[in-house]
């Protein structure tokens, strides 16, 4: 068995997530072509009450002081959301949320969410103008309310994270966005690159060769900027870090290269909360749905389990989806002959997405592995 065994400090993640995420609810008042979770302008009444979110959040615990998002959907439409918060850091889980760009954030929400013990606040901003991201989130107005939370989470000095979904929509506006982060004054910059799934549809994704460009351009970004960067769903941006660092060491740039262990990888970080690099579906990562079901990601919708009848822990450790996604050495294609196979991964959500299969090969990723190119006579 390849078992990837990624470590943040003692975090092992055949053991215990680095994050957790629970959709709170798929009520929200945008209209996203591409979300995820589908959302609809009310709440489903068959969502986990406040106690079993809290019983909940008790079993996470076990597994540590893992970062726990409250993700949606929009978590501020659940009138609990503060008393949540409060509860989950008054237990050790480092508190997130990831709220829609609308006025429900207002000020005072934004105040008892930090007095409650939220480490950090993330909206979506997917285009450097209002025109490109209101497009995008179907909604007039969600652009200039994104940028009026942040501005006023500054002021009560609660941190910030900004996460970018990348597609064709706005697969040209990476300077812009990147010039806007700067300017924002944000400590975090999440890059999500499209899963079609959801209202997402195969047309809206990005080529592999803009994955790979941007990659490049992310990590160009990543060692000048005042933020962290990291990619999600695109776990081949860590081959492009190994790439290039090693390329960087080749040419005497880089004496003090950040720690790059490749056979258990670790990638030194920067953020404060301390989000993993190598994070993939099910391997660090956890997801559960407004209703409860367990899965390994938000973007691989395989169900293992409901929180309501089964332990999370016990889940997220035996399941054989888990462990499967876990093992490295059952991937297929090209990924399971690949030299950067215990970095990377390729995303199990986009495969299963693509293919049906989530063990099948990233379907994105412009890499030719070595010994693929041998065994069918491909030029690299």
């Amino acid at each position: 068995m390849d078992t990837h065994k990624a470590r943040i400090g003692e975090l092992d993640f055949t053991q215990q997530p680095f994050v957790v995420i629970w959709e709170t609810t798929r009520a929200c008042a945008l209209a996203c072509g591409h979300c995820r979770a589908e959302a609809v302008p009310h709440r489903d009444p068959r969502e986990l009450s406040t106690d079993e979110a809290k019983r909940m959040m008790d079993r996470v615990r076990e597994f540590g002081r893992v970062v726990f998002v409250l993700s949606g959907g929009d978590c501020l439409a659940r009138p609990d959301v503060v008393e949540l918060v409060s509860y989950g850091a008054g237990i050790g889980l480092r508190m997130a949320a990831t709220p829609a760009t609308t006025g429900l954030a207002t000020p005072e929400m934004l105040h008892a969410l930090a007095e409650a013990g939220l480490a950090r606040l993330a909206i979506s901003l997917d285009g450097s103008t209002p025109a490109i991201h209101d497009a995008f989130r179907r909604v007039p107005g969600s652009f200039a309310e994104g940028i009026r939370i942040l501005e006023q989470c500054r002021q009560l000095g609660l941190p910030t994270q900004v996460n970018t979904v990348i597609a064709k929509h706005n697969e040209n506006d990476f300077d812009g966005l990147a010039a806007l982060m700067t300017w924002l004054g944000i400590v975090f910059w999440e890059v999500f690159f499209l899963v079609p799934m959801g209202r997402a549809q195969p047309d809206d994704v990005a080529a592999a060769r803009t994955f790979e460009a941007t990659f490049h351009r992310m990590y160009d970004l990543a060692k000048v900027a005042p933020f962290d960067v990291k990619a999600t769903a695109a776990p081949h941006y860590s081959r492009v870090i190994l790439q290039r660092q090693v390329a960087e060491r080749n040419e005497g740039m880089r004496a003090d290269a950040p720690d790059v262990l490749t056979g258990g990888v670790m990638f030194s970080l920067r953020d404060g909360i301390g989000r993993a690099r190598s994070v993939n579906d099910g391997d660090g990562f956890m997801f559960v749905s407004h209703t409860g079901e367990i899965f390994p990601s938000g973007f691989l919708p395989l169900p293992t389990g409901n929180v309501r009848d089964h332990d999370l822990v016990e889940i997220y450790r035996h399941h054989p989806t888990f462990v499967a996604l876990r093992d490295r050495s059952r991937l297929e294609g090209k990924c399971g002959v690949c030299e950067y196979r215990s970095v990377c991964g390729g995303s199990r959500a986009r495969a299963h997405a693509v293919t049906g299969d989530f063990l099948a090969a990233e379907p994105y990723c412009t890499h030719i592995p070595a010994a693929w190119a041998r065994a069918h006579a491909v030029s690299r």
